[in-house]
């Protein structure tokens, strides 16, 4: 199908959600003439009034098919002077690909490249190209497997499929978002009365009479029925338009595959799930590990220390590289699924290019370093920008861990303060353990389901790894604090916790004698005295 049948297509197909609009509005006025013709005064008086309440959510829908203007995706915009060489092989491949080359280049902090176009008149009419390029994608991609993830969005480019998708695209967003604002319409009204009701309950209580019961009823009901047709067109778009997204993606991987070569193009899909999957427990488990204390990582290292990571855990990535993704296809995904992408490249015929000795793709930014510390800039909220950034990785992951040994003693430090007094400090709690308050507060500490019906002998056995838990935890935050103890970073494995030579088994020893049914906290107080 040419770039003007695709065209036409899209556009009969987005001009039909307002057609449905009209229709529905039409059959209303069908049914209120034939009401009408009827001749019953009274009926029809009910009949219009009940026209007009699904006429209204009706036109709300259609309005609501108005899309907004878009705005650029936030990024880091890098000029040609700034990035000579990363510039130079974009317009490289625009001019091997046979299109044109971005107007502007946008650094961003995700796993992912992608372009976009302000295009006019229904986005027939070229306007501004931008190309997005994720820094992490950059850190863990050769340079030719870049070349090839951006020698395919061009080859969306040279399909015209960034034109064409302002039609598609608009059309796809239209379901969701006229659904969602008629079923939020509905909830709105829906609040709104069981307010209503409220109100009147709380009066009714204040003259001493029962409240009634809060129902909604038919509130928003009109809302909910006008949004059925609309959902019902809009999965019928969904369907109808993702052939086509799915050939334009095999299409544009083919490009890819004869500008950067068979292996680039075929590795990089492989490495893409990873590098995502690797990136997002980057940033769970070390990028915002601090965030609850304050803290964020040295300059630079919010997006950037991913290569850490990617270094530490060479081996136990190169294992998922080696199995491809397992995906659950929907009907409505308009990307054929990655294992069927990579089939299809690695039975191209070798062409003789291979990844040894590449690149880096990083080295075609002029300071990799500053590039990502500049990001940071750009990409961090404003709340972000307010956390202390601490001097390196070791701090980070050492401060974090005290914080978070801290916030999981808080219920048994308020636990002893309601039991037995006191500042809710280490010695605190062992003078509520000393004083055969032990059991009395593990009472008061958070439980399960099933420790909460036990009683006698067995809360006691659900009690007690909790109770050793927290109290451990309160030991060795305050060890920390006294420079006795510490939390290592590791890439490789979860933050490691260092205590003095010999400290481990006397300590383990010390916590479980405090925490017997006849309690013990001699040896604890011995061990917390000698690192003083």
């Amino acid at each position: 199908m040419g770039a003007t049948l695709r065209a036409v297509r899209a556009l009969v197909l987005l001009a039909g959600f307002y057609l449905l609009g009209f229709v529905m509005l039409g059959a209303l006025v069908a049914v209120d003439w034939a009401v009408a013709k009827g001749g019953v005064g009274g009926v029809t008086a009910k009949v219009w009034i009940v026209s007009a309440l699904l006429a209204i959510p009706i036109v709300q829908g259609m309005f609501a098919l108005r899309t907004p203007k878009d705005e650029p995706l936030p990024g880091l915009s890098v000029t040609e002077r700034q990035e000579p060489e990363l510039w130079a092989a974009v317009r490289e491949l625009a001019e091997q690909t046979g299109t044109r080359a971005p107007d502007e280049i946008l650094l961003t902090p995700d796993v992912n490249a992608a372009v976009s176009e302000d295009a006019t008149f229904l986005g027939l009419k070229p306007g501004r190209r931008r190309m997005y390029i994720g820094l992490p994608l950059m850190a863990g991609l050769s340079e030719p497997q870049l070349r090839s993830v951006l020698a395919h969005e061009f080859g969306h480019y040279t399909h015209h499929d960034t034109r064409l998708a302002a039609i598609t695209l608009r059309g796809r967003l239209q379901v969701m978002r006229t659904v969602a604002s008629l079923h939020e319409r509905s909830r709105k009204k829906v609040a709104k009365e069981e307010a209503k009701q409220e109100k009147k309950n709380a009066k009714r209580l204040a003259k001493g009479k029962k409240a009634g019961s809060v129902d909604a009823g038919s509130a928003g009901l009109s809302y909910r029925l006008a949004a059925r047709p609309f959902l019902w067109y809009g999965t019928f778009y969904l369907r109808a338009s993702q052939g086509v997204g799915r050939r334009q993606e095999l299409a544009a991987d083919l490009a890819a595959a004869r500008i950067a070569g068979r292996d680039a193009t075929a590795s990089a899909l492989r490495e893409i799930p990873v590098l995502d999957a690797a990136q997002g427990f980057y940033m769970q488990s070390y990028a915002t590990l601090g965030t609850g204390a304050g803290l964020l990582p040295p300059p630079g290292e919010v997006f950037g220390g991913l290569r850490h990571l990617l270094a530490g855990r060479a081996e136990e990535l190169d294992e998922m590289r080696q199995a491809l993704p397992e995906e659950e296809q929907s009907p409505y995904d308009s990307h054929p699924p990655i294992a069927e992408r990579i089939a299809r490249i690695e039975q191209l015929p070798d062409d003789g290019r291979t990844l040894t000795g590449a690149r880096p793709a990083l080295s075609l930014l002029a300071d990799p370093a500053q590039a990502f510390t500049a990001l940071e800039q750009a990409a961090l909220t404003p709340e972000a920008h307010q956390l202390r950034r601490v001097a390196d990785w070791p701090q980070l992951v050492n401060e974090s861990m005290l914080w978070h040994a801290d916030q999981d003693t808080e219920p048994l430090r308020t636990a002893v303060t309601e039991v037995n007094g006191g500042d809710g400090s280490l010695t605190a709690v062992l003078d509520a353990v000393d004083a055969g308050k032990l059991w009395q507060v593990a009472d008061r500490l958070p439980k399960s389901q099933e420790a909460q019906s036990a009683t006698g002998r067995a809360a006691r056995e659900f009690a007690r790894p909790q109770v050793r838990a927290r109290l451990s935890r309160m030991v060795v935050a305050d060890l920390a604090r006294r420079g006795r103890a510490h939390w290592e970073l590791s890439w490789t494995d979860a933050a490691r916790l260092r205590l003095p030579d010999g400290y481990e088994e006397e300590l383990k020893q010390a916590l479980d004698a405090a925490v017997t049914d006849v309690p013990d906290t001699r040896e604890l107080r011995r061990l917390l005295a000698q690192a003083s």
